[in-house]
């Protein structure tokens, strides 16, 4: 028996009918963990350590998961085929780790780019590891939202009321429209003056 994880209840319920007898899919419906929104959920101090969180819905999904591995002989990670979806199959494994549910099963990390028959199973035979570096680029942008948003974020309640968030991204855009901004109302305009000629020459070359 294979266990398949997919983000999506809707692809699941597809694939498992591509995959056929042998296979059970199952859903993360998405991140199944997340940084808490406390002091300390990233320790810059210790390597960038961060502390995971997982909700009530995501717990129920993984034990889900865990208990469809029971007797299992491999557990494949299908999720979508971009940093986020290797960081849910990372997500996924590492919980399913501290449960210590595996229990000898294999892991493989499948991809395709299409919810086809023929790209699901042709995708089943090109399994591979998790791609660390993929994880690593959204480990490093979650650390960087998190830092910013926690750390900027409070100041901008204070000074002005009713305001949202501040952000990694949108921190930085604001600012490009600010500074343009004071760029166009410091604009003057001044009358300047062009000035055009029209040479007359021999045919001669010009020495």
């Amino acid at each position: 028996m294979n266990v398949v994880v997919v983000e999506s209840p809707a692809k699941a319920r597809t694939i498992n009918r591509y995959l056929g007898p042998g296979h059970t899919v199952l859903a993360s419906y998405g991140h199944v963990r997340d940084l808490p929104s406390k002091d300390g959920s990233v320790k810059p101090d210790d390597d960038f350590a961060m502390s995971w969180e997982v909700d009530g819905k995501s717990a129920k999904r993984l034990a889900d998961i865990a208990q469809a591995l029971k007797g299992a002989d491999r557990l494949i990670l299908a999720t979508d085929p971009d940093r986020e979806g290797e960081a849910i199959s990372w997500h996924v494994l590492e919980d399913l780790k501290r449960r210590k549910a595996l229990k000898g099963a294999a892991v493989q990390r499948v991809v395709f780019n299409a919810i086809t028959k023929a790209a699901v199973t042709e995708a089943m035979k090109r399994p591979r590891d998790i791609d660390m570096e993929l994880v690593d680029a959204y480990l490093a942008r979650r650390a960087l939202d998190y830092l910013v948003g926690f750390t900027l974020s409070p100041v901008l309640w204070r000074k002005l009321p009713g305001a949202r968030s501040a952000g990694r991204v949108q921190s930085v855009a604001l600012r490009l429209i600010v500074d343009r901004e004071i760029e166009i109302e410091a604009f003057r305009t001044r009358e300047y003056w062009t000035v055009d000629a029209d040479v007359v020459a021999p045919r001669d070359p010009f020495a």
